[in-house]
């Protein structure tokens, strides 16, 4: 069932809602969470499919935000506001409202907001783009437990992992880390097989992707041993190589499904690693509505790294190298001034 409401109120839009209900006999609301997207026209039709996708799993009350930005300046002074409400199974298991927001009203959208929240109910708000730096303090994000951004969708995604981590606030989450999650699983189980010490780790994957940096971070700030990044063609993340006393561990999918398993002294695995879509990562992420305290700790993990020249520069070919805990940054200037002076020199013969 699907029902449009033009230059209308939020008191309208909530007396839709129960019509709609009764209309399709379902008056009883059995939803666990209101789930706020906050996106352009453009992104509007994916992130609500994945919106719906993910409801099958939670049922929830989504309300998809869209600011519609006028061209003309006497149109910027109007104010409107426009509701698409679906029911039934244009909205999977729960409630759709879309949310058109024209003119001023579109610098006020919490006030639109707030009344169509289901009472009660934990709030999460995700902006598939066009995210702010600092989520806590956005108006939309101030009204959620849980606040989801896609660092992978930004213009510069080290950018906003530093911004992001200098304003991290506990409840904060990138789905650029929630695709990790099944990469962290099989490295973990694959250190639980083996009674080994991790000496060094190289994590591999397209340049600039956020979530090859997010499991550097982690493996470096978990392991304390230093971590390269090396580039790929991708897709995505493409290798992990460990190196350890008895012998290297590597976790290689080149092909973003499937990937081997290596470990020393034991036969190779095929295990299933493939990307998952949008509405997976969503479904995750809306298992727990508590702080990801191993995120906030890989996130900061990564701050001085990722402020460096090496990862800033997109025309450096070299491994970025990620210090371990024991390292002290204030070596890494003289270190590098030592080897500019010291001349090369061949070992003398024995």
């Amino acid at each position: 069932m699907k029902t449009d409401l033009t230059d209308t109120t939020a008191s309208k839009i909530n007396k839709a809602l129960v019509q709609g209900r009764r209309a399709i006999g379902t008056p009883a609301v059995g939803m666990v969470l209101t789930l706020v997207v906050v996106t352009d026209e453009e992104n509007a039709y994916d992130a609500l499919k994945a919106a719906n996708d993910a409801s099958h799993e939670h049922p929830s009350r989504t309300l998809v935000v869209i600011k519609r930005v006028s061209r003309s300046p006497r149109d910027r002074t109007k104010s409107r506001l426009d509701a698409e409400i679906r029911l039934g199974a244009e909205a999977g298991t729960g409630e759709t409202v879309v949310l058109r927001l024209h003119g001023e009203v579109s610098e006020h959208a919490q006030s639109v907001v707030l009344p169509l929240l289901l009472p009660d109910a934990p709030v999460v708000v995700w902006w598939p783009v066009n995210a702010p730096l600092d989520p806590a303090k956005d108006p939309l994000g101030a009204l959620a437990q849980r606040r989801v951004t896609d660092t992978y969708a930004s213009e510069e995604p080290v950018r906003d992992l530093i911004a992001r981590a200098a304003a991290y606030t506990p409840g904060d989450t990138d789905l650029a880390w929630t695709r990790i999650t099944p990469w962290r699983s099989m490295l973990a189980a694959a250190l639980d097989q083996v009674d080994c010490e991790v000496r060094s780790v190289e994590v591999e994957g397209e340049e600039f992707n956020p979530s090859c940096e997010l499991l550097a971070m982690w493996l470096a700030d978990k392991l304390g041993v230093p971590v390269e990044r090396a580039h790929s063609a991708g897709p995505g993340l493409t290798a992990v190589r460990m190196e350890t006393d008895c012998g290297p561990i590597v976790l290689d999918r080149a092909d973003g499904t499937l990937a081997t398993l290596s470990i020393e002294g034991q036969p190779d695995r095929a295990v299933a690693l493939k990307r998952r879509d949008t509405a997976e990562l969503i479904a995750e992420e809306l298992r727990r509505l508590d702080p990801d305290d191993t995120y906030a700790a890989a996130l900061r993990y990564g701050v001085e790294r990722l402020a460096g020249p090496a990862a800033g520069d997109p025309a450096g070919d070299e491994p970025v190298a990620v210090p371990a805990p024991v390292e002290q940054a204030a070596k890494a200037p003289a270190k590098r001034a030592a080897q500019k002076k010291a001349p090369v020199k061949k070992a003398a013969a024995k």
